[in-house]
């Protein structure tokens, strides 16, 4: 399912139209991404948790040419999955 598909499945669920469901879908998402910028949890519960997670600096390899490389540290988000959201999944 693509943003396009699930705005669609918003509006019908929803009774709202494609341009209403396409806001509320739009703001949900950079309020989410506003927050774990931020360095804040995000917690739905039964769904999942959205959080920012630091990755430290380490050395790696190039698999084509096996030499050495540096990666600097960075943040990165990350979801992990509601105890609904996996029995959901899991049938």
């Amino acid at each position: 399912m693509n943003r396009t598909e699930l705005i669609k499945a918003v509006a019908e669920k929803s009774a709202l139209s494609q341009k209403q469901a396409a806001v509320v879908v739009e703001n949900v998402f950079s309020t989410i991404v506003d927050a774990v910028s931020a360095g804040e949890n995000v917690s739905i519960l039964g769904f999942g948790t959205f959080e920012k997670k630091h990755r430290d600096a380490r050395t790696g390899r190039n698999p084509a040419t096996g030499e050495a490389m540096e990666f600097a540290a960075s943040d990165t988000p990350a979801f992990k999955a509601g105890k609904a959201f996996k029995e959901k999944v899991n049938g």
